[in-house]
């Protein structure tokens, strides 16, 4: 929840060009509601894709403030759900976000499905076992498809500028690309975009996408700066390409 509509387009208009030169790796910005459209134009006619951070489990209705999937689907590609602010302040849980998860695939709009330990988890060595329940719950019932996007957040790193280090995000996304195989397949598995979230920036990413299993980054805090996050995304670009 930051930036308003002008300030909004102001940071994704320094964002265009950098952006735009960064051509071997998908980039996605994911504006509050109310820039949407104003975002979208930015970006319009080039590789950037836009997400939502969230939309509600029903089609529509009598839900006064809430944002329907049908809604955004005309101003975006993606939407992020079961973010771990959402789960924690919002009351969300694995049984709400697979709805979310089944109206985005049913809607047209790929899925960013979030998952992550607190603390709490991780210092009693539950953090396997929570993130792979996460996941399973997250996406029960629901068929492979090449639009889904998994999204591995320790809360304990999100927003504290504590970073978990490489090899312990490895640990956890190896084991959510296993839990993917025993649900669709090595095949469907391998082809399911893993990324890490927490307390990103320029200077880490590139240590977190030499890991095998990780495929991007889900930014935070530092996508609030234009040139910070457009050398996130050349740090990517670089990185993958090796």
């Amino acid at each position: 929840m930051n930036s308003t509509v002008r300030s909004a387009v102001d940071l994704t208009s320094k964002m265009r060009s950098g952006l735009q030169s960064v051509g071997t790796v998908e980039t996605l910005v994911c504006p509050p509601f109310v820039s949407l459209a104003a975002v979208a134009a930015i970006f319009e006619g080039t590789e950037v894709r836009i997400g939502a951070q969230n939309i509600h489990h029903k089609e529509d209705g009598a839900y006064t403030g809430e944002v329907s999937a049908t809604m955004v689907k005309e101003l975006c590609d993606y939407v992020i759900l079961g973010h771990s602010e959402r789960r924690q302040l919002f009351g969300e849980t694995d049984a709400t976000v697979n709805l979310k998860v089944k109206l985005a695939l049913d809607t047209g709009l790929k899925p960013i499905v979030c998952v992550g330990e607190d603390l709490a988890d991780r210092e009693s060595g539950r953090h396997l076992e929570t993130v792979e329940q996460q996941l399973t719950r997250s996406i029960e019932g629901i068929a492979y498809s090449p639009d889904l996007v998994v999204a591995y957040e320790p809360v304990w790193a999100i927003g504290t500028g504590q970073a978990a280090n490489p090899v312990q995000v490895q640990e956890i996304i190896a084991h959510l690309r296993r839990v993917l195989r025993s649900l669709y397949g090595t095949a469907s598995a391998a082809n399911v975009r893993l990324l890490y979230g927490g307390s990103v920036n320029s200077t880490n990413v590139g240590d977190f996408l030499s890991k095998t299993d990780v495929n991007g980054a889900l930014v935070g805090s530092a996508s609030l700066d234009a040139d910070a996050f457009v050398q996130i995304a050349r740090t990517v670009a670089v990185t993958s390409s090796q």
